[in-house]
């Protein structure tokens, strides 16, 4: 296999994922004791069909599409935690998913919800600690740090993820619509942090359904379609494009 070119940080060949959406059984309760074991009827989604996409260093690649056209599938293949169906997915390094969502707990006050943030992304205790301030403030949290983080609102909740999320600059960062909380303060600060990260980190690649944002910090948009690549170029013209397609269908995202 040839290794990739000096200017790629990732590189999708001919990419497919395939899932299964169980149906439930209509006979319900009385059907599932009367006959024992039933075996659940699924439908086949294929999520992914032959993407093929590279990742620039040094660029920010926005992804677009409706609901449903595979963006979000898209971000887990490149990770490399979703099996493929075929093809191959490789990477200079493992890409970060923004979210740190998973090893964070509800139960727990948000400051210690930082440290343990903190740690999942490979931190060292004393590193969070050191940057448990600033964490704080970037978030807008500092009333709130000492309560637990089930007494928070969504947003609150979106924006320590993202500030424990982006305290760490990866080689290669997803973003799951990540920038689409907060107010417009917070979204500012978020997106001058996203560039931030974009300058010092490898590569940034952004799902979001908000077009100016992706044409404020896109080099280049790759749009989705029923997972399948159905344009990637300038932010401008597919964002164009892409809109003038959802007039047309009803559709948008």
């Amino acid at each position: 296999m040839t290794a990739l070119r000096p200017d790629v940080t990732v590189q999708l060949q001919d990419v497919a994922v395939n899932y299964r959406v169980y149906e439930d059984s209509a006979g319900g309760l009385k059907e599932h004791f009367s006959r024992g074991r039933v075996r659940r009827r699924y439908q086949t989604v294929r999520a992914l069909r032959g993407v093929t996409l590279e990742v620039h260093e040094s660029e920010t690649l926005g992804v677009i599409g409706a609901n449903g056209s595979g963006k979000s599938t898209l971000l887990s293949a490149m990770t490399g935690l979703l099996p493929l169906k075929s093809g191959t997915v490789r990477g200079r390094s493992r890409p970060a998913l923004l979210g740190v969502s998973s090893a964070l707990r509800s139960a727990l006050s948000g400051r210690r919800n930082v440290l343990i943030g903190g740690l999942a992304l490979g931190f060292t205790r004393d590193e969070i600690e050191s940057r448990m301030d600033e964490i704080i403030e970037f978030a807008g949290l500092s009333d709130a740090v000492d309560r637990p983080m089930r007494t928070y609102s969504s947003g609150m909740r979106a924006r320590l993820h993202f500030a424990i999320a982006t305290a760490r600059i990866p080689e290669i960062l997803l973003i799951d619509e990540a920038l689409a909380v907060g107010d417009a303060e917070f979204r500012a600060r978020s997106s001058q942090r996203i560039d931030e990260i974009c300058a010092e980190a490898g590569s940034v690649v952004v799902v979001s359904h908000n077009m100016t944002e992706i044409e404020h910090l896109c080099d280049r948009v790759a749009w989705l379609d029923d997972g399948e690549v159905k344009a990637v170029g300038e932010p401008g013209s597919v964002v164009a494009s892409y809109l003038e397609a959802c007039s047309r269908t009803g559709h948008h995202s």
